[in-house]
């Protein structure tokens, strides 16, 4: 019985020694820089690809400005649209039996929203922001890996 005092004795010093000793000792970790441009990259490509739809479009708003049965009503309305925003595409998209009209391809709602307003004179029946696939070109990206 009196072994087995002295060698719980002598364990309990031993785990309070090797606890104090581990308190003492520090881990010094060097990360190599490059991981910094690694890790943004990867997220941006992560966003980048956040944005994406299943057929590689970009996830946006366009503004749609009339839905119509008719064809050429349609064809009109985009060929108006073209003449007063040249800088802009317009598309006739077919969900039958309704022609839409839509312009503009917008990543930012807000940017979209801002677009519309000036529209709502010139048509009065409702202008209206939607989600849609739209045509981005992305920024490119700086390929280098800084040393």
């Amino acid at each position: 019985m009196n072994f087995m005092k002295r060698l719980i004795f002598i364990l309990a010093i031993a785990m309070v020694a090797l606890s104090a000793n581990a308190a003492d000792d520090t881990i010094i970790v060097r990360k190599d820089p490059r991981l910094d441009v690694l890790t943004a990259k990867q997220a941006a490509s992560n966003k980048r690809i956040s944005m994406q739809t299943v057929n590689g479009q970009y996830k946006g708003f366009r503004i749609q400005v009339v839905s119509t049965t008719n064809r050429d009503q349609a064809a009109k309305v985009k060929s108006d649209l073209l003449n007063k925003y040249p800088n802009e595409k317009a598309y006739i998209i077919f969900q039958s039996p309704y022609f839409k009209v839509r312009i503009g391809n917008f990543i930012k709602k807000e940017d979209a929203d801002n677009f519309r307003k000036p529209m709502n004179k010139q048509f009065p029946q409702g202008v209206y922001v939607v989600e849609d696939a739209i045509e981005y070109t992305p920024p490119p990206e700086d390929e280098t890996i800084a040393p």
